[in-house]
Order: C-alpha cells, then sequence, then structure tokens
C-alpha cells in the first residue's frame, strides 16, 4: 500500500480508503463487515471513511466496534455531517452550528474514539451561512474532536470561499470528496484544477461507476441477481445512468487493457482515479474480504500514456463530464 499527503497538510493517508456506504449497518452483517475490516487492515488499508448518515448513524456504529482495539495512531477516521439521522428533527439536517456541535459528539460515541482525523461537510448548505459552518468546524478543531476539515461535492467556488474563510479562522481544508471516476469525469473542469490553488486533495467515492466498470453487467443480458443495479436501497437509481447497452458494450472494451496490465477492470478502474495527482485516494467498499484484498492491488499501479489514451478512446461519449452536474449534489433546501 503505497500514501499520499492528503491536500497541503502532514497528513498521510492510504491510496484506498475503506467505506462502508451501502454496506455497514444495512446490506452486510456486522460479523462480515468486521472480516473487511479486518481484511483491510490487514492489506495495508489505514483510513476509513463513514457518515453519520449512513444506515441512519448504524454504519458508524459498526465501523467503530470493527476497529475497536486497533492502535488509534495507526489509522485515520473519517466521518461527515448534515444529513438527518434519528427523529429527523427541524435541526437534524444540515450544517447550522447547532447541528454540526451535536453531530459530532454523536459520531464520536459511536465510533468510541476522542477524535476523528477529518470532519466533512457532506454537502454545501445554502441556507445556513458559510460564516456560521465554520467557526462551529474551526471549534471542533480546537476542541480536539477533529483534526483536519474537510468538504464533499462543493463546487470551485465553493471550496474557494470555504477555503478563504478556513484560513482567517486558522484551520485547514484540505479535502473534497466528490464522485469520480472514468466513466464520471465532472470534477476536472473546474473543481481539480481550484483545488491545485487551494492546496485541496479529492478523496474520491464510486470509483468503480457503482460496480459498472468491473463489467459485470453485459449487454443485452439480465442484470446479475444480488447485484446493486436490481437493488433500490443498494443505489439502483445511480447506476441506472450507465444501464444502456452502448454505454455497457464500451466498458467490456475495457478488459483487454486490464488485462495487458495483469489487472481485472475493477483494478483498473481503481488505478485509473490515483492516476489524477490532485486524488489522494479511492474509496473502495466491500460486502467480502475478498472484495477488499482485489481492490488494494491497485495502489501504486502506473498506467502507460499510451494505455490512457485507450481508456479515453474506448469509453468515449459515454463518459460523463458537465462540471455543473456538481451544483445538482447539494439540495437548495435544508428538508429534514
Amino acid at each position: 500500500m503505497k500514501f499520499r499527503y492528503l491536500g497541503n497538510s502532514g497528513l498521510k493517508i492510504s491510496e484506498i480508503t475503506y467505506g462502508n456506504w451501502l454496506t455497514h449497518g444495512s446490506q452486510v452483517e456486522n460479523d462480515i463487515a468486521t472480516q473487511c475490516v479486518e481484511a483491510a487492515i490487514d492489506n495495508g488499508i489505514t483510513t476509513f471513511d463513514t457518515a453519520d448518515v449512513y444506515a441512519n448513524t448504524a454504519a458508524e456504529s459498526v465501523l467503530g466496534e470493527a476497529l475497536k482495539g486497533e492502535r488509534r495512531q495507526s489509522v485515520e477516521i473519517f466521518t461527515k455531517v448534515f444529513g438527518p439521522t434519528g427523529p429527523k428533527g427541524h435541526n437534524d439536517v444540515g450544517l447550522s452550528r447547532k447541528h454540526i456541535m451535536e453531530s459530532i459528539d454523536g459520531s464520536l460515541g459511536r465510533l468510541q474514539t476522542d477524535y476523528v482525523d477529518l470532519y466533512q461537510a457532506h454537502r454545501f448548505d445554502y441556507e445556513t451561512p458559510l460564516e456560521e459552518t465554520f467557526q462551529a468546524f474551526a471549534d471542533v478543531v480546537r476542541a480536539g474532536k477533529a483534526l483536519y476539515i474537510g468538504v464533499s461535492e462543493w463546487t470551485a467556488d465553493q471550496l474557494t470561499a470555504g477555503a478563504a474563510l478556513a484560513k482567517e479562522l486558522n484551520i485547514q481544508l484540505i479535502s473534497n470528496q466528490p464522485q469520480y471516476s472514468a466513466l464520471y469525469r465532472v470534477i476536472e473542469a473546474e473543481v481539480v484544477p481550484a483545488s491545485k490553488k487551494l492546496g485541496i486533495s479529492q478523496i474520491v467515492w464510486s470509483p468503480i461507476a457503482q460496480g459498472v466498470l468491473t463489467g459485470k453487467y453485459k449487454p443485452g443480458a439480465p442484470i446479475p441477481e444480488g447485484s446493486r443495479a436490481n437493488d433500490d436501497k443498494g443505489g439502483a437509481q445511480m447506476i441506472s445512468r450507465w444501464m444502456q447497452d452502448d454505454i455497457l458494450t464500451r466498458v467490456q472494451g475495457l478488459a483487454p487493457i486490464a488485462s495487458e496490465l495483469k489487472l481485472t477492470s475493477a483494478q483498473l478502474a481503481v488505478a485509473w482515479v490515483l492516476q489524477n495527482e490532485n486524488v489522494a485516494s479511492a474509496i473502495i467498499g466491500a460486502s467480502r474480504p475478498e472484495q477488499v484484498k482485489e481492490n488494494v492491488v491497485a495502489s501504486d499501479v502506473q498506467i502507460p500514456a499510451e494505455l490512457m489514451k485507450q481508456i479515453d478512446d474506448v469509453l468515449g461519449n459515454a463518459v460523463v463530464s458537465d462540471p455543473a452536474l456538481t451544483l445538482e449534489s447539494s439540495p437548495k433546501t435544508r428538508e429534514a
């Protein structure tokens, strides 16, 4: 496993991050989840990403239990705040001071730790003054409950405004967590250039495009039983954009490139996002320990320039790259 600095900080994280969205506390039994976490640690992963909203707080609890007994200094634990949890009251959502201060304490209790390495704004909050949000984040950092601050799915302008406030408050905004894959490249035109100037890294989610880039979905063939494309709770709605025969045919064309590199299609997909120097880590999920072992192979893979071009040529117009799509990630109103 290789490690990269997260943004303009001294914090190193593993190139592969273990994430538990859609798995812990919902799709995967707790004992299997623990085995997956153990497999991650055994294979060099030190960075773990979760959120209070995942499985309505259960994902944090499962991760906390799975990491119990590990040397705290040897792992990096990331979580997020924004979405509603619990009874979903009128203040149980967003990035208000009240919600942030209450949420961090809840997360720390469930994760069984005194602090998180990175506390992330899960989305941008259009209804709370940015100054209020960052003052609360600064107080969380100064209280020792988080070491660094990050965000998720923010636009270039939002990152620029947030970084300016963080600097005024003498805290570090060091990361953004966007969706990014060989099929979904909306961050490349604006978010990545702005992030480079600001000293912000990307921790990317869905590098395998919700499983589509594994090649398991074949054009003209039935959707495999038990796959996410068949599971509304497991992300079927997100996968639907890729479930077109012309796109799936293009994805099948990546297999020879993966084979040339002695990789699986999934490993190629994860390695592809890591070719971007602004990406500090790729988040992978797992429902079986074997999936963890497979995906860590992508760390430190170098894809030659000619093969990177071949990937572009194979995927062609299947690639989504409109930077305006980042704006659609954050709700305009804070409905609990």
